[in-house]
Order: structure tokens, then sequence, then C-alpha cells
């Protein structure tokens, strides 16, 4: 990795920051209650640790390996699915997420991140017009909307590879299938196992 190109990231991300935040003015009280804390964010791929603490008017960015109050490790991989709670227990226990710290601080971060609502279309609208704006917001909804549908249908192609051509995986036929003879098989050795034991008794008189 260059040297400088972590500073630049770090620059980059405090300007947009800075910008989103006085977009968002509600988002002052939440900025406030992070002051004097830091979020150390380290992707194992990029051997590098992204430092993030709340300033008076944006989240400022920096670059070390010092203590923090919280330190998150992951990898690119991985890094998707942390917006997703249900995912973070398995991660842990995968060893792909390490969390060193206050793990309050860090849900306070996402959920500052995850409430933040810029108005990007009205400060847009101060440079281009709003009937330009409403055009252009119209073609990012169907963007985004086409790109999340073709992820869809990658997701399933890539799960119908597995269950069909690797039969890697039970659909869910099967598995309702294999439950219900494990369900069967369960029953009948409760029924021998009841069945020797009058035996044994009968023995015993």
């Amino acid at each position: 990795m260059l040297p400088l190109l972590p500073q630049l990231v770090c620059a980059l991300a405090e300007q947009l920051s800075r910008k989103a935040i006085a977009l968002d003015p509600a988002c002052q009280p939440k900025l406030r209650q992070l002051q004097g804390t830091q979020l150390g964010f380290a992707l194992k791929e990029l051997k590098l640790t992204l430092v993030i603490s709340a300033g008076t008017d944006s989240l400022l960015f920096n670059q070390h390996d010092e203590a923090v109050d919280c330190r998150i490790s992951t990898d690119l991989a991985s890094l998707r699915l942390l917006g997703d709670p249900s995912q973070l227990t398995r991660l842990i226990k995968s060893d792909a997420l390490q969390i060193e710290g206050d793990l309050q601080l860090a849900q306070q971060y996402a959920n500052f991140l995850q409430q933040l609502n810029p108005d990007w279309q009205g400060a847009l609208a101060g440079y281009v017009g709003d009937a330009a704006t409403h055009k252009l917001v119209r073609l990012l909804q169907q963007l985004q909307s086409y790109c999340s549908l073709k992820w869809q249908q990658l997701q399933q192609s890539q799960m119908e590879l597995v269950q069909d051509e690797l039969k890697l995986t039970p659909v869910r036929a099967e598995y309702e299938l294999f439950s219900q003879d494990l369900s069967k098989l369960t029953g009948r050795v409760e029924l021998l196992r009841r069945q020797l034991q009058q035996v044994q008794e009968s023995e015993c008189v």
C-alpha cells in the first residue's frame, strides 16, 4: 500500500462526514455523545488500523496502533456482514471478527452512521434545480433497485448451484423428509427401549 494512501483516505472521509453531518442537524446530539471516544477498525488484508473519533462537526479519521476505547478486527469478506446483527455471533465464533474493549461504544458509532440522514437532495437542488434533482434521484433509485435485484439473483443462482449441481446442501424438501425419518427412528428406538425394560422387569420377578 502506498505510504500516503491511508492519509488521503482519512482526509476524504473527514470531508465527506463533515458535509453529511452539516446536512443533518438532528444528528448533533448523538455526535456530542461520542466526543472523547475512539473506535479502532482494523482490516486484516490491509494491515492498518483506522481510528474514528467524534469532532464538533464531523467524524475524525486517523491511523495508529495506540490504545483505543474499542477495537474491531475483521477481514474484507466479513465486512459487508457487520451491518446484520444476526451474523455477529457467527462471525465471532468463526474467528472472522474480534472485538476488544467497549462493545456498546461500537454499537453507538454504528447506530450514528446508520441513522445519519443528510438531505443530499436539497443540497443538490441548490446547484442544478428541483426538476433535474428529481430526475437524478429517480435514476439513482432505479439503479439501486436494479443492482439489488441482480445481487439477489446472483445469490439465488449460487445457492441453486450448491444444492443442485454440487449437492453440498439439502433442499428444504430433503431436509423435511430427513426430519420425518429421524422422528420415526427416534420413536422406534424409544419403543424398543420400553419393551426391553419390560422384559428385564419380568425376568427379575
